[in-house]
């Protein structure tokens, strides 16, 4: 790409040779979405862990493979490749405003170890773990993202793992970035280095660029957004990350395919059901396995993985006959039945509150089968293109280099239905 300028503003590429010198010390694995990913020595120290090796043992899509064959692929892949994209990003940032943004090696190592890190401490099944197990066992909030911070320490600590004690407070802001535990930014930070992985500020981030991609490939999804077109048109306006005003269909793609994945994969009906069933077998083992305390230790929490499901089902103990009988019921596929699902209308999501088991049962009217509320299981689904209620190109600021960048400053979207 050739060179921008605007009153002095250079953007031309400043190329070093650091990257070669690292690639030299590296190791490499392939990648069926990303090619050869190397690893850096420092990364290298994290991954072969135990904390970090038990990412293989919990897919990407939680219980999605039972409907979709092929999307089998794990946190550990998924890690492998934030890790390569958020070095890549910082890279060529540093070729074409290294010298304007002040970016150095110490950047560009503490941004690649964030992407490798920010999800290990996320829990069994995808997201069903913390947003529909925990919440019925536990009084308070728990994050995935608070975990892995607690593991980044926890490895550092037992692992000997010599590294700057600054490297490892940023890298834990920035797992944190996008989270409502966010920690506010010095003056003195460099605030786009926080955006790369996890942005709090517009929701365009590589993790994202990831799971995005590697999900529409195991589950056989065409997927049309190509996010290298971001990766090389990123630049650093205002100490914020931009993209070029002809880019917008390209960040609608991004947000659009993410809202499909969730209509079509994540909020599949009979993934929901599935997920339903595993989530009530695991409220039935929990008083004999005490799974829920294994959350509140790192060096406990690494032992747990979407393994559990085999040790309920293999198990002879009497206690968990019930959660055995959920579990070789979804082996069987005598799942629970989707029923029905109400998309709200617009005018109507201000005041439309979650719909409940005991919403569904009082609205029976007399005559055949009487449903009890222990036979019913509702989802509130909330699919959205960020975070919010209103398209994400809808608010713009625009700030513009030779007419060509300006700042897109994305909000979040509308919900779209809620599946019962």
């Amino acid at each position: 790409m050739g060179a921008y300028c605007n009153d002095g503003l250079s953007l031309s590429p400043i190329y070093s040779f650091a990257s070669s010198q690292d690639l030299r010390l590296s190791k490499h694995v392939h990648d069926n979405v990303h090619g050869n990913i190397y690893i850096d020595p420092l990364c290298l120290k994290f991954i072969d862990t135990e904390q970090f090796q038990r990412l293989r043992e919990l897919k990407q899509l939680g219980m999605a493979h039972l409907v979709y064959p092929g999307a089998v692929h794990s946190r550990f892949e998924h890690s492998l490749g934030v890790y390569w994209l958020a070095g890549e990003a910082v890279q060529k940032l540093k070729n074409y405003q290294g010298l304007e943004l002040d970016i150095d090696q110490f950047d560009i190592q503490t941004v690649k170890l964030a992407g490798l890190l920010h999800d290990v401490g996320h829990g069994p099944f995808s997201h069903l773990f913390e947003r529909e197990f925990l919440p019925r066992v536990l009084d308070g909030h728990w994050s995935h993202e608070q975990m892995s911070v607690k593991l980044v320490d926890d490895i550092v600590d037992k692992h000997y793992i010599e590294i700057d004690p600054e490297m490892i407070r940023k890298v834990k802001e920035m797992i944190l970035a996008s989270s409502e535990f966010a920690r506010p930014i010095g003056s003195g930070e460099k605030h786009f280095l926080y955006d790369i992985v996890a942005n709090g500020r517009n929701g365009i981030d590589v993790d994202k660029f990831d799971y995005i991609a590697r999900d529409c490939r195991a589950c056989g999804l065409g997927c049309n957004f190509q996010f290298q077109r971001l990766m090389e048109s990123m630049r650093v306006l205002g100490d914020e990350i931009c993209y070029r005003a002809k880019d917008y269909l390209t960040i609608h793609k991004l947000f659009a395919t993410r809202a499909d994945l969730y209509r079509t994969v994540y909020t599949h009906p009979k993934v929901k059901a599935i997920e339903l069933m595993v989530v009530d077998a695991l409220l039935k083992a929990n008083d004999y396995l005490d799974i829920s305390s294994f959350i509140q230790d790192p060096s406990k929490y690494w032992k747990l993985d979407d393994t559990i499901m085999k040790t309920i089902e293999t198990t002879s103990n009497p206690e968990l006959k019930e959660s055995r009988d959920l579990i070789m019921r979804i082996r069987r596929r005598n799942l629970y039945q989707f029923c029905n699902e109400y998309a709200v209308p617009k005018d109507k999501l201000e005041n439309f509150r979650d719909v409940t088991p005991q919403d569904i049962v009082c609205s029976q009217k007399n005559g055949g089968v009487i449903l009890k509320e222990e036979d019913v299981s509702v989802s509130n689904v909330r699919i959205d293109l960020t975070r919010g209620r209103q398209n994400p190109l809808e608010r713009i600021m625009k700030v513009r280099i030779n007419s060509r960048y300006l700042m897109i400053a994305l909000v979040t979207c509308c919900l779209h239905h809620i599946k019962i």
